[in-house]
């Protein structure tokens, strides 16, 4: 890695895991105005083509359901120091908007999402590689209150979900993906060891 080219990170691990919380550690301890940060989630293809009643016959946790060359595209684009426009998407529709959000180039390139690593592409641009390992239990309580109180989902259609998709293609494409990890944290934000020794390898790279 050059002087003046962005360290990429990539945090990945099942949903719910607690990625989210590993991320806001990092923006808020190595600085937000440090990190250019990408979520996976956002590169979700757009079903407005589709029937509203086949959008259930969806498997979202699959890596075919994500524009993922839009995503190694920006990430390029930071690593040249170009902005790059990212799209919205909204789950209760399953669908982009029309509008996207502007993200500049950083010192640090921060990328999230479950299936990050299972890419081949995409994992080689990760200078360094995060995976969040939780318990099976832990993660399902969390997806489930996300997806009720931010996704507009019932309990019926979460648990569904996560019977005929979620789980599988946890089993089939997350946890495997695991052993490309170069850092592995157990608990996610709650394990503080782990998060000092990752951000002080963050600032010492940085550096």
């Amino acid at each position: 890695m050059s002087h003046n080219t962005p360290l990429v990170i990539g945090i990945a691990g099942g949903s719910g895991s607690g990625k989210s919380t590993v991320v806001q550690a990092i923006l808020n301890r190595v600085g937000a105005d440090r990190i250019a940060y990408l979520q996976h989630d956002s590169y979700y293809k757009d079903l407005g083509g589709l029937p509203p009643t086949m959008h259930s016959e969806i498997n979202f946790d699959h890596p075919n359901a994500l524009e993922t060359e839009l995503l190694i595209n920006h990430i390029e684009s930071l690593r040249d120091l170009q902005p790059v426009e990212v799209p919205i998407y909204d789950f209760a529709t399953d669908r982009r908007t029309s509008q996207t959000f502007t993200v500049s180039p950083r010192p640090v390139i921060l990328v999230e999402g479950i299936l990050i690593f299972t890419e081949p592409d995409l994992r080689k641009l990760f200078d360094v590689k995060i995976y969040v390992d939780t318990d099976a239990d832990l993660r399902f309580i969390r997806r489930l209150h996300r997806d009720i109180t931010e996704r507009g989902r019932t309990t019926e259609s979460v648990i569904k979900q996560y019977q005929a998709t979620v789980r599988p293609m946890h089993l089939e494409f997350v946890e495997p993906s695991k052993r490309y990890a170069d850092i592995i944290i157990p608990e996610g934000g709650f394990n503080t060891v782990a998060l000092d020794m990752v951000v002080a390898r963050i600032e010492l790279l940085l550096k």
